[in-house]
C-alpha cells in the first residue's frame, strides 16, 4: 500500500495513520509519502521555527509541525473543535495521531519525507522524528505506487 499525506489538518492526518496502521497490522507493506503541509506531520513536536529565510520561518510559525500540534481543517472554531474531537476520540479509545505514528513505525510502516518540500520549507532531516526514511522525490514515490496493490491520496 502506498499513500500520500499532503495535509497537516488533523481530519486528514488521522485517517492516513489509521489506515496505514490497520493495513500494516493486517500484513500489508505500507509506504507513506509526506509532501507539502503533510510533511509537518513528521516534524518533531518541540521544533517551533524552521527555515533559513523569513518566508520559510513565517510558514513554520503559521503551520507548526508535529503530531501534537495538528488542528482540524474544518470546524476548528478557534481551537474548540479540535479540543472537542480529541476529547471524543479519547473517550472512545481512538489512538491519537502521535500514538498512531509510533504504532505505524513499530509495525514497519516506512515514512518518506518529500525532498522538494523539505527544500521549499527549509527543513532538514534533523527536524524530523526518529526513524524517518531518507527523503525521496515524486518520481521515486510514483515508482513505489506503481508497484503497490493499493494507492491512496489523502
Amino acid at each position: 500500500m502506498a499513500m500520500i499525506c499532503w495535509s497537516s489538518d488533523l481530519d486528514r492526518v488521522w485517517p492516513v495513520l489509521i489506515l496505514a496502521t490497520t493495513a500494516a497490522a493486517s500484513g500489508l507493506e505500507v509506504e507513506l509519502f509526506f509532501t507539502f503541509w503533510g510533511l509537518r506531520v513528521l516534524q518533531r513536536n518541540e521544533i517551533r521555527s524552521t527555515g533559513a529565510n523569513w518566508m520559510q520561518k513565517a510558514e513554520s510559525l503559521v503551520d507548526r509541525g508535529g503530531t501534537d500540534n495538528l488542528k482540524l481543517g474544518k470546524i476548528h472554531f478557534g481551537g474548540m473543535g479540535t479540543k472537542m474531537i480529541k476529547m471524543l476520540a479519547n473517550e472512545h479509545n481512538v489512538s491519537s495521531p502521535t500514538e498512531l505514528l509510533g504504532m505505524a513505525q513499530d509495525l514497519g510502516v516506512r515514512l518518506y519525507p518529500c525532498q522538494m518540500t523539505m527544500d521549499l520549507y527549509g527543513l532538514k532531516k534533523d527536524d524530523f522524528i526518529e526513524g524517518v526514511e531518507a527523503p525521496i522525490g515524486a518520481a521515486s514515490f510514483i515508482n513505489m505506487a506503481a508497484e503497490a496493490d493499493i494507492t491512496m491520496f489523502i
